[in-house]
């Protein structure tokens, strides 16, 4: 069953590598994403800083904002030499840096140059090359429009799009009001799919559970889940099961952060600050009796200088673990070592 078939939407300031690492520990199929990369920054920045990951993070999709062709084909060049399973070109991101590079949800305008995009890119990469978009922008938002869009892109190479199944204003409204207040329409999503059953299409927006996912998937290819997944990061644990018919249980949330703190003491040892790890955990504990102390031990402690390891595990010491539903539910993936000692 293909990766795409449940994904972690990428998300500005949110999905670093650590996050990632984080989100491995909960679901071994899940495909994850990075935060949008320019490919100028790509081409011309720090790559390592940029670019770097853990093997273990795959498969991870590298994210690229840009209009440009040639430099957009360089990036993707780049990128999939770094080791990504595939790039995918940010036509949805509606804010107002991004509109100022003449990318993003503004590129929805301009669907031949989009075309041109994928096209440079999918010729220097032999990694599939997909668009995460909207369903329209500002006016031009009829389902005309937005089956040119595809069509075109299509024409160009691009077998997978991701849809943000919103509009997006790019005039009044903020980014945050662009992922609220324009009204989903998932049929128009599936009407596509009808459209072009030759197409990958994945739906995304407004998924807030697994449940309610699958529900408005149906027979889409694949759903992508954000600040859900990002708030709620138990529901991470079940993905492999439900949504890959992995015969293992879920992974618990113990063992999730057991085998986080692995990898945070490994990074730790590498010069990483504690909280740059710590502050995507936050959510995991939601519920359970202790979660407030949790997260006051992580985000008091974690930020001072010299903070390590240690300071995760006290804060797990204060959280009251469901042991039934841990002692049926698996263990940490087996790459890892055993948990740490309290």
């Amino acid at each position: 069953m293909p990766a795409h078939r449940f994904s972690v939407a990428p998300m500005m300031d949110w999905t670093d590598r650590h996050c990632r690492m984080f989100h491995r520990c909960l679901t071994q199929r899940a495909e994850l994403y990075t935060e949008m990369v320019t490919s100028a920054a790509v081409v011309h920045g720090d790559r390592a800083r940029l670019l770097d990951f853990d093997p273990r993070e795959r498969p991870v999709v590298l994210q690229l904002g840009g209009c440009e062709p040639d430099e957009l084909a360089e990036a993707a060049r780049i990128g999939a030499g770094w080791g990504y399973d595939a790039i995918n070109l940010n036509v949805g991101c509606p804010s107002d840096r991004v509109q100022s590079g003449r990318f993003g949800a503004a590129l929805m305008a301009e669907p031949e140059r989009v075309g041109r995009c994928v096209a440079a890119m999918a010729q220097v990469v032999d990694v599939p090359v997909t668009v995460k978009c909207r369903i329209g922008i500002d006016a031009q938002d009829s389902e005309t429009d937005f089956a040119r869009f595809v069509e075109i892109v299509a024409d160009h190479g691009c077998r997978q799009f991701v849809v943000h199944a919103r509009k997006a204003w790019l005039n009044g409204l903020s980014p945050k009001e662009n992922r609220e207040i324009p009204p989903l329409d998932y049929d128009r999503v599936h009407r596509l799919k009808l459209a072009r059953p030759d197409l990958e299409v994945v739906l995304n927006g407004g998924l807030r559970t697994l449940d309610e996912g699958c529900a408005a998937a149906g027979a889409l290819d694949g759903m992508m889940l954000g600040r859900a997944a990002y708030q709620t990061p138990a529901t991470l644990g079940e993905v492999d099961q439900r949504i890959f018919d992995s015969a293992a249980p879920p992974i618990s949330r113990r063992a999730a952060l057991e085998a986080f703190c692995h990898y945070v003491e490994e990074a730790c040892a590498q010069g990483t600050r504690l909280h740059a790890m710590t502050r995507h955990v936050l959510g995991i504990v939601q519920g359970l009796a202790g979660a407030r102390r949790f997260r006051q031990i992580l985000s008091s402690e974690a930020t001072r200088p010299g903070a390590d390891v240690e300071v995760l595990v006290r804060a797990m010491g204060a959280v009251a673990f469901d042991e039934a539903a841990e002692t049926a539910q698996a263990a940490a993936p087996e790459f890892r070592r055993e948990a740490l000692d309290a």
